[in-house]
């Protein structure tokens, strides 16, 4: 069964060019969704679809950037297809993973999609030697200074504030006081308990 797979990046764009691409090529059910492309986001009808497949099913979709704008983020979910035994179609590079022409794109596409991710590592690794060689470290500010952190200790000391209040007076969430207090979160199970 041919599955087709639809997506504009905003609410303003029109699917009807591509839905009618789709049927054209025989999908007999496509998925739709106006949602950006942008590599990690969320795209629950792409979802859908990829759950809604069985084995000797195609996937098809109008252009292959349709799966997403990162290149490796395509390859993981073309890889992803093979491996589940579902064919992947795209009309408009005429790519078909059943071909020999097809597979040997996608091999490109792959060797392409890796040594883009190992330059990007090379690029970030280069970056943080740099920042480190001017004093920098990586990683987020601390939430709190040494400063909060002894305030913290005298009150949970006092035994008089709760846990919430003191993170509410620290500016903090309570989640975040118990990474830098863990003893405080075992002494507050123990107290359930």
């Amino acid at each position: 069964m041919k599955i087709g797979y639809a997506r504009v990046s905003t609410a303003d764009q029109n699917l009807d060019m591509q839905r009618d691409a789709l049927k054209r090529a025989g999908c007999e059910k496509i998925f739709e969704e106006k949602k950006s492309g942008k590599a990690g986001s969320k795209r629950p009808e792409l979802e859908a679809a990829l759950a809604y497949l069985r084995p000797e099913d195609i996937l098809v979709v109008w252009k292959l950037d349709r799966l997403g704008r990162s290149l490796v983020e395509m390859m993981r979910t073309i890889d992803k297809l093979r491996a589940d035994g579902i064919k992947f179609q795209s009309l408009t590079e005429e790519l078909d993973s059943e071909s020999a022409q097809g597979r040997f794109f996608l091999q490109i596409h792959g060797a392409m999609a890796e040594y883009f991710l190992d330059l990007n590592r090379e690029r970030t690794m280069e970056g943080l030697k740099a920042a480190l060689a001017r004093g920098r470290k990586g990683g987020r500010k601390p939430k709190l200074t040494e400063d909060d952190k002894k305030a913290a200790r005298a009150m949970l000391a006092a035994g008089d504030i709760s846990v919430a209040e003191i993170a509410r007076r620290l500016g903090i969430s309570r989640v975040t006081f118990y990474d830098y207090f863990p003893q405080a979160r075992m002494k507050a199970k123990a107290a359930k308990t």
